[in-house]
């Protein structure tokens, strides 16, 4: 497989940009041009740009038409279009800008998105707050000591054990109906995480913290 993809989608701009070095494709659908354009990104390094273009102006964007792709389908978002555009092309590793923020349904969406897409490429989410993203049955992630840690069911989870948070879990069981595994901590600088079925989103936030708040 080829290296990492990184892909801006049309959530809340990224506080900050990443860099472009760090990637052998760059994407983005028609609706995060704008923000890219307006953040002084680099618009000579993206690869393409999907979408429907709806918010197309036709007037700075014209010196890019060759990068457009347009994807009409209306059954399926610019997200999930652009990610299967990235398959296409050979790319399994991408990571994802403006996924959260503005309206909560695309959001959501783009979650779903991404499960579908999780035995087919690792898609992680980046925003000002964490990065989060699907985890295999056995999970290890170091360096995190006093940062956030989430659980998230999608929907449920089984048998869940882990090691190196302030809560730990032994055995449990999760669900989106009725218990959830949010705001935790690392106690510990490495974290690890195994379950016996279902599906995890796990979150990890930017910044260590001092007083972590339970919801």
């Amino acid at each position: 497989m080829k290296d990492k993809t990184l892909l801006f989608i049309n959530g809340d701009a990224p506080k900050s940009l990443p860099s472009p070095e760090n990637y052998e494709l760059i994407a983005c659908t028609d609706g995060a041009f704008h923000y890219l354009k307006r953040m002084g990104f680099p618009l000579d390094k993206l690869a393409f740009i999907s979408g429907d273009f709806d918010s197309h102006s036709g007037s700075d964007e014209d010196m890019y038409e060759e990068k457009f792709i347009l994807t009409l389908d209306q059954e399926k978002t610019d997200f999930h279009k652009a990610l299967e555009i990235i398959q296409e092309k050979g790319f399994s590793e991408v990571d994802v800008f403006g996924g959260s923020g503005g309206e909560q349904d695309h959001f959501l969406g783009n979650l779903t998105v991404a499960f579908g897409f999780k035995d087919l490429m690792n898609i992680k989410f980046y925003d000002q707050f964490s990065e989060y993203y699907f985890i295999p049955n056995h999970f290890t992630l170091e360096g995190v000591k006093n940062r956030m840690i989430s659980l998230y069911p999608f929907p449920s989870v089984n048998n869940v054990t882990t090691k190196g948070l302030n809560w730990p879990l032994t055995n449990e069981s999760l669900s989106i109906t009725s218990r959830i595994g949010t705001r935790n901590f690392a106690v510990e600088d490495e974290v690890s995480i195994e379950y016996e079925s279902g599906d995890v989103l796990f979150f990890v936030g930017n910044k260590e913290i001092e007083y972590p708040t339970i919801y």
